[in-house]
């Protein structure tokens, strides 16, 4: 059942896929998660949690692969290490660890064979069930500083139907993302057409797609009858066209343009900036560690 002809139920559940290689990483993904490589002293995933639980979704999938251990292990409680740290007096780190632990209400489901974003989705039927749920992709990483996903949620109450999160960016980059049609709608878009990873030249904006999506329960259906499409996968894209078309499939489909901050962790530059970013601008560490950064720039580099 669509609810895109008013405002639907509350949105409470958050999908995160979490089932690829990491093979840009390698050979430090080779057994350990690319989603558990640490930004500071974090693992990348629980930024992508904790993003979600700020915005009112306590309720997580998260979509794991093979080797994945570690990641539900985090997520669990660690009573050996608990009672060490107690035993220390070490009361700062034993909160930051038990808070791992009890972030979110967390499930997991396999995907098995990695069939793209779309098919991962697709996995997250059977615990999302007739509601819209958010999708956060765990290698886009906004920072906590610039909220993105409870301006969709605004979004989606107003507007019901599915929202997408939306980046300017330079036209020779467009074919590394999905790209939009899309008319002005108030502090939104309207998005009428979509596509995966366009040539520059038939690009219909400079408008990305990333990592963070709000949508219809009526993706589920439409993602069962979508083809396989680029690099033979079931493209999430591909679906959010069709319901772009047709609003009753579990449209319209909105953006929201994002103008802050954001690191693609799972490119090794980005990774980089991604860190020393939120060092800086860490009560903690910040100080120092700009005090360092700004030595380091103006001799190290000349």
């Amino acid at each position: 059942m669509s609810h895109a002809s008013g405002r639907g139920p509350r949105v409470t559940k958050a999908v995160v896929p979490a089932a690829g290689l990491g093979t840009r990483f390698l050979p430090a993904t080779k057994a350990t998660p690319k989603e558990m490589l640490p930004v500071v002293d974090k693992p990348a995933i629980q930024y992508v949690i904790e993003e979600a639980v700020t915005a009112g979704l306590s309720d997580v999938l998260v979509v794991t692969g093979r080797n994945k251990r570690s990641l539900e292990d985090h997520f669990d409680r660690n009573l050996e290490l608990e009672e060490v740290l107690r035993h220390k007096g070490d009361i700062a780190r034993l909160d930051e660890v038990r808070a791992s632990g009890e972030l979110a209400d967390i499930h997991y489901v396999r995907q098995g064979a990695p069939r793209g974003l779309g098919h991962a989705v697709l996995c997250a039927e059977a615990h999302v069930g007739d509601q819209p749920f958010a999708v956060l992709l765990g290698d886009d990483m906004i920072d906590p500083r610039d909220p993105l996903l409870s301006r969709m949620i605004d979004v989606q109450r107003r507007h019901g139907g599915s929202v997408v999160a939306l980046l300017e960016v330079d036209p020779s980059q467009i074919h590394l993302y999905g790209s939009v049609a899309a008319t002005p709608c108030g502090d939104d878009v309207l998005i009428t057409g979509l596509v995966e990873k366009p040539r520059p030249a038939d690009a219909p904006s400079n408008l990305a797609i990333i990592g963070r999506y709000l949508l219809d329960p009526g993706v589920f259906e439409v993602l069962r009858k979508t083809e396989p499409g680029r690099g033979g996968e079931i493209q999430l894209t591909d679906a959010l066209q069709a319901m772009a078309a047709d609003p009753s499939l579990g449209g319209p489909v909105h953006g929201v343009v994002f103008r802050g901050r954001r690191y693609d962790t799972g490119d090794r530059a980005d990774y980089l900036r991604a860190t020393v970013r939120l060092a800086c601008g860490r009560a903690d560490l910040g100080p120092d560690f700009r005090a360092w950064l700004r030595e380091f720039v103006s001799h190290e580099m000349v």
